[in-house]
């Protein structure tokens, strides 16, 4: 009977002995075995065999967080990994802490998906088991978050396979989730450190995109696919370029939906000291191609202490607003030095501006406007990334964030390894510009030299010319660049020299009178690095002349003022000095002492830039309202004078095309009247004009061609007897029904056809004519003949 029980009976002589995998319990059973009182705690403490640390089950939580938010509904898989499987298991919930004792002490509730697989336990009914004991490598039940307040969750799993149990209390059976702070309003915030390191370091960013049909292939667009100009910065933990929880910017919604990043620079540029370094790298069309054919996007930047986070991102593209990218990693460690290395694989998220799910969706703006959120395997059916199974995406990128140099002086607590004083020695290359994109300057000129022949704190400057400025939204830095330097001998890059400080100004003059001695002085702010005595002069005098006369007929004049500034900002200028007369002569003569001095200056060269420009102003309106016209835009001026002719143009015409004007009719001028159409009694006359040219482009209708008047011979005779009477009549008929075919006593033949037009375009003539069929006698010869009328045609211009 044991026998049969350990074979054909396993399982329910398990359910005895082992209630963790029950299933089908009858009355006797539960009679027979433990009460359910306390049940569910002992599911976690059963006294059978059993293996720890066993990696071949997993227990995953769809889009695997680290919080949960209170009430939402969450997928829970549960799979072996071929060829491994299961034959029961047990799946539980519990609050940290707790041993599931009591019915408070369990967390959330499941609920089934395929009641084939899975049902709740008899004696623990917040617990879920297999329906059937039979083989299976996965099965999935949907798990809904108990509400706010609760704290931890463990969400425990076992599995049976043959007589043995597996479980873990931490490791692939055994998931922690955590409650969301209700705080953060559904923001994912990491926490960010206060940072204690010193000097900066400064890193090399490395993209590498792996979006492809090979890795990608459902839906994948063959023709547009893309990675955006990459843009971000590092920045202090005041500042928030993107992060999952919390709206997208007016910057990060032309990223996501547009590829463009000129926006996104601004607001980091806006931040000012919040930010250290911008980061921005070119886009790559196509997305993918292999390294020996484009090398990785690269860009570098610098990080200190207060300005410790990077962030980026780019478009995935085309998409409706997906994008990968990091958000404020902390590239400050614990122990006050700066992260070595970041290899991080990049998964799409949806910046929540726009509502479509294929990556050629059209545009449908979402509104109001979502949260920034990862995309899941299963957002939609109809999404490129679904998965019915609820699978994590593949990787779309990896970015690799390198330490490649720090400067100043370092405090981390722990020592250096071999890696750390390597990367240190890797040559330290030229800092990129940050001018943007949108701004065209030429090459910067050679430094000038330096204003300052000796040790005296001097300056030196380069120009460049701004070509174009392709968004006047954004603004584009200086023209000009200035550097402190001093007279040769005087770099405090060499070694072997003082590193002085500014002279000390002069002291007064030693006479009052004539000629005399005054002194100045400096002090030494470096010693020689190489130990060596400092050898550059800490003292130097000059003459000086107060009044060039002692005479009784001389000026006493004080000493002479500082020079000013040089009249030219380059090349050659001038610049004076003055002094006063502190008394005339005794003799009450003239004095004829100069208070004035002006000598030249000479200023960095202008040959380099001949002239800058303002950006061009916006054009003008067209100079007419309909038709062909033109219209105009201006610039201005800039440099001064000084710097010589500027060739440049200042203004530039271009033509302009508006609807066309409306044509109106042309007629020729009105005919002489036609002849009374009676000979006596009361009648009318006629005149007519021809149409030229057709009403076009909404010109008006033609007026009348054809006006009539009233005309009155003379009376007409009465004759006697009825003969002549009838005589008359018929007489009066016959004219009357000739005059109803024609007014003008003719019989015309239909109009011909309109002629071809005499010219393809730029104005034409067509003609159509009318000929006399039968002319009666009572008709005028100059009234009755032949006709023609002309129009206009293919008036377009050539």
């Amino acid at each position: 009977m044991m026998g049969l029980c350990l074979q054909a009976l396993f399982w329910k002589c398990l359910v005895l002995t082992f209630p963790l995998v029950v299933s089908g319990f009858s009355d006797e059973m539960l009679e027979k075995g433990v009460k359910s009182e306390g049940y569910c705690s002992r599911i976690l403490r059963a006294p059978v065999a059993r293996r720890e640390g066993y990696n071949e089950f997993s227990l995953r939580v769809e889009g695997d967080p680290e919080f949960y938010t209170p009430g939402a509904s969450y997928r829970v898989t549960l799979s072996a990994a071929l060829p491994s499987y299961f034959r029961g298991f047990t799946l539980i919930a519990v609050k940290e802490g707790r041993e599931g004792d009591s019915e408070d002490d369990h967390a959330g509730a499941f609920q089934i998906i395929d009641e084939e697989d899975t049902q709740f336990m008899s004696n623990c009914p917040v617990a879920v088991t297999e329906s059937t004991p039979r083989r299976r490598t996965r099965i999935q039940v949907l798990w809904t978050a108990p509400p706010t307040g609760t704290g931890c969750v463990i969400l425990k799993a076992s599995i049976v396979q043959k007589r043995i149990i597996y479980f873990q209390d931490e490791g692939s059976l055994t998931k922690k989730l955590c409650e969301e702070d209700p705080t953060l309003n559904g923001v994912t915030e990491k926490p960010i450190f206060n940072c204690c390191a010193c000097g900066t370091a400064k890193y090399r960013l490395t993209f590498y995109g792996n979006w492809s049909e090979k890795t990608h292939p459902k839906e994948y667009p063959r023709l547009a696919n893309h990675w955006s100009a990459i843009i971000g910065g590092s920045h202090s933990k005041n500042y928030v370029l993107w992060e999952y929880g919390g709206y997208a910017s007016e910057g990060v919604k032309q990223v996501a939906e547009l590829g463009s990043p000129v926006k996104m620079e601004e607001e980091i540029r806006q931040k000012g000291d919040e930010v250290l370094t911008v980061v921005k790298a070119k886009a790559q069309w196509p997305a993918w191609q292999p390294l020996n054919v484009r090398a990785a996007p690269s860009a570098e930047f610098s990080v200190d202490r207060t300005r410790h986070l990077v962030s980026f991102l780019t478009m995935l593209g085309p998409s409706p607003d997906w994008n990968v990218g990091l958000s404020s990693e902390d590239l400050c460690t614990k122990e006050c030095g700066w992260v070595q290395k970041v290899v991080q694989d990049l998964i799409p998220w949806d910046a929540g501006t726009d509502n479509g799910v294929t990556y050629k969706s059209p545009n449908n703006p979402t509104v109001p406007q979502e949260k920034i959120r990862p995309l899941t395997s299963l957002d939609h059916p109809q999404s490129p990334f679904y998965d019915p199974e609820g699978g994590p995406i593949t990787a779309v990128a990896r970015v690799l964030l390198e330490r490649i140099a720090r400067k100043g002086e370092q405090c981390n607590i722990v020592p250096d390894n071999v890696d750390d004083i390597v990367a240190d020695l890797v040559p330290e290359e030229k800092e990129e510009d940050d001018t943007p994109e949108t701004c065209i300057y030429s090459n910067w000129s050679p430094w000038s030299a330096c204003s300052s022949a000796t040790c005296d704190k001097g300056k030196r400057m380069r120009q460049r010319m701004l070509k174009a400025q392709l968004d006047l939204s954004v603004p584009c830095p200086d023209t000009q660049d200035f550097e402190p330097c001093m007279g040769p001998g005087c770099s405090d890059e060499d070694s072997s020299t003082c590193m002085m400080s500014e002279w000390i100004t002069w002291s007064p003059c030693s006479v009052s009178c004539g000629m005399g001695m005054r002194s100045r002085e400096r002090y030494v702010k470096q010693f020689p690095e190489d130990g060596s005595v400092c050898t550059t002069p800490s003292e130097e005098t000059e003459k000086c002349i107060i009044n060039e006369e002692c005479s009784p007929s001389s000026c006493i004049v004080t000493e002479w003022g500082e020079w000013e500034e040089c009249s030219a900002t380059c090349g050659m200028g001038m610049k004076k000095r003055d002094r006063m007369i502190k008394m005339t002569p005794p003799d009450g003569s003239m004095c004829k002492t100069e208070t004035t001095e002006v000598e030249k200056c000479m200023m960095p060269e202008c040959h380099t830039i001949p002239c800058m420009l303002s950006p061009w102003s916006e054009w003008s309106d067209c100079s007419v309202t309909c038709g062909k016209g033109m219209r105009t835009r201006q610039r201005m001026l800039k440099s001064p004078a000084e710097l010589g002719d500027c060739n440049e143009e200042l203004e530039q015409v271009e033509k302009c095309m508006l609807p066309e004007c409306p044509m109106q009719c042309e007629l020729t001028e009105w005919s002489q009247w036609s002849e009374c159409n009676k000979s006596c009694g009361k009648g009318h006359m006629i005149r007519t004009r021809m149409i030229m040219m057709e009403p076009q482009f909404g010109g008006a209708p033609c007026p009348e061609t054809v006006q009539r008047k009233k005309c009155r011979i003379r009376k007409c005779s009465r004759g006697s007897g009825v003969e002549k009477k009838r005589f008359k009549e018929a007489r009066e008929k016959r004219k009357s029904e000739e005059a109803k075919e024609d007014p003008d006593g003719c019989k015309m033949r239909p109009w011909t056809m309109w002629t071809e037009c005499t010219k393809l375009c730029g104005g034409g003539i067509q003609e159509r004519f009318m000929t006399v069929k039968k002319r009666f006698k009572n008709s005028q010869f100059t009234s009755c003949k032949d006709k023609k009328e002309l129009r206009a045609c293919n008036v377009q211009s050539c």
